[in-house]
């Protein structure tokens, strides 16, 4: 086995080695820039951005077009969210989201509220799971979107998105999600769904790209760029593209489209071991629904323990985090834990563990029995 073992797939995954051999060929043999129409360098340069886009969008079931590159899911967020907002410019604007969504959504709704939006954070229950009753009951006559995350980061909670689907149907409001945890880890439906964010690195992939959705033939209004100069992407988002990163995104997709199900199974049996053995340690406890979640998922949490001392004595041999990569500087708990009213201290004594491909079950057993011991040890002084 590797040490640390790695089990903070949720933060970002190794790039396959399909993926870097697909890329490695247009870093220097073909460097053309894909937004060069009168030359053969320019002309594979794009050929190869419309094969990936092609993949990307036989992932997630929908056309090539609507698939827009961007240097990530963060970009794509705020692309979506400001982008609907610079829509409705001068109009009162209304935004429904919830309190355990990922700062990415978080902040930048927060930017629209310096700028006069308003915005609903809907509770969660001790589960992690927004009540739809209340969902509905938020939509006032100038909400323009719903923004909810089609899967937990940290918990792995998966949102009811069929019914959410519906109540944005019902009432003629854009719906947006965030899908980084779930686009290649299991198949999604993507009707009723007006914006989507995904990103390359969550699915083997290489960092610095990812893509919005946006949905095409419908007449709710699509988000205005907040990036000009050149009209790259049909004019959502000007730049030059990433040609190496966009075409080892594509390949990620091509391979995750490929043993989902399986996969997922695999794992869920694998995170299923971990916690039944964890849980044999006295005050552990699983945070968040049993049943409702992705398979590569569990937070759990440690009582009796200090937060800080845990983990870093826990990631000298097993790769861990409390929560998202994007906050794991913050000695603040979890604000997804404590939104599902989790005490501060039980929050910062609690363990995400995300496991991926090249997990195995002697990593899981000797993860275990290695955080036993440290939690053990812990204690005792």
């Amino acid at each position: 086995m590797k040490y640390p073992i790695y089990l903070d797939y949720n933060a970002t995954t190794p790039c396959a080695p399909e993926v870097v051999d697909a890329m490695i060929p247009w870093f220097g043999q073909h460097f053309g820039n894909a937004a060069s129409k009168s030359h053969a360098y320019g002309w594979m340069a794009e050929d190869a951005v419309e094969t990936a886009r092609e993949q990307i969008a036989n992932l997630i079931g929908v056309k090539p077009k609507e698939i827009i590159f961007t240097s990530g899911a963060t970009e794509a967020i705020n692309l979506a969210l400001k982008g609907i907002f610079e829509f409705y410019r001068g109009q009162k604007q209304h935004y429904i989201s919830c309190q355990t969504e990922h700062k990415a959504v978080l902040d930048t709704l927060g930017h629209l509220e310096s700028h006069g939006a308003e915005v609903t954070y809907l509770p969660v229950n001790q589960y992690g799971e927004v009540d739809l009753e209340e969902l509905k009951s938020s939509i006032l006559p100038h909400t323009k979107m719903i923004a909810l995350m089609w899967a937990n980061n940290e918990t792995g909670l998966i949102h009811p998105i069929d019914e959410i689907k519906k109540i944005a149907q019902e009432k003629d409001i854009i719906l947006f999600t965030d899908a980084v945890q779930v686009a290649g880890k299991m198949p999604i439906d993507l009707k009723g769904i007006h914006l989507m964010a995904i990103s390359a690195h969550k699915m083997y992939g290489p960092k610095g790209i990812g893509a919005l959705y946006i949905r095409h033939n419908h007449h709710l209004p699509k988000p205005l760029t907040l990036i000009d100069g050149g009209g790259h992407e049909k004019g959502f988002r000007s730049g030059t593209l990433n040609v190496p990163g966009i075409v080892g995104f594509g390949k990620a997709a091509e391979l995750r489209s490929k043993n989902q199900l399986a996969e997922a199974e695999r794992l869920e049996k694998l995170r299923n071991l971990l916690e039944t053995k964890i849980l044999e340690i006295e005050g552990t406890k699983v945070n968040g629904s049993l049943e409702n979640r992705l398979s590569h998922v569990s937070n759990i949490s440690f009582a009796g323990v200090e937060g800080v001392e845990l983990l870093q004595r826990v990631n000298k041999e097993v790769a861990v985090s409390s929560g998202s990569a994007c906050t794991s500087i913050s000695p603040k708990p979890s604000h997804v834990l404590a939104a599902m009213g989790i005490d501060p201290d039980l929050g910062r004594a609690s363990i995400r563990f995300s496991l991926g491909l090249n997990t195995t079950e002697s990593e899981i057993i000797f993860a275990a029995e290695y955080i036993k011991k440290m939690v053990e040890t812990l204690r005792k002084t």
